[in-house]
């Protein structure tokens, strides 16, 4: 593996998510134009789990999903930063979603996501989620580059 790791701080720089609703707390395994491994650190103070569910938390399965569509927005970030810097990743596309295990408070999300293909702006990932070393979630996510509308 290429061991290329990146922290918050970096994190930060390349998305526009802040919390609640930033899911992506560190890169832990990168390879430009093939893999990403990240790390989402799941905790009982996160807002989603006081309705989902009172008494039995469970991680809500989009957040899992989002979590994995920012980790692919840092891979496109990474992977091609000359055209991808100061623009945003758009969310385009889930297919093949399944959720095989609940994620609750205490577990570490492992989201490792693989490039499936790239078309100009266009990005096709495979993501899969991990809680305790077992499969959680899986997905192909699809993504788009687009400039940021600074009018806004």
């Amino acid at each position: 593996m290429a061991q290329e790791s990146f922290d918050l701080h970096e994190i930060l720089e390349s998305l526009p998510h802040r919390y609640p609703f930033l899911l992506v707390d560190r890169i832990v395994d990168f390879k430009a134009g093939e893999y990403l491994r990240a790390i989402k650190n799941v905790t009982f103070n996160e807002p989603h789990f006081q309705g989902h569910f009172p008494g039995e938390p469970v991680m809500p399965g989009v957040l899992i999903l989002e979590a994995m569509a920012q980790a692919g927005a840092l891979f496109a970030a990474r992977t091609d930063p000359e055209n991808v810097r100061g623009q945003l990743v758009y969310f385009m596309a889930i297919d093949k979603a399944k959720f095989r295990k609940p994620v609750v408070p205490g577990h570490q999300l492992v989201l490792d996501l693989k490039l499936i293909k790239r078309r100009r702006d266009v990005w096709r990932f495979e993501g899969k989620a991990f809680a305790d070393d077992e499969l959680a979630a899986e997905a192909e996510l699809m993504a788009m580059t687009r400039k940021r509308d600074d009018a806004a």
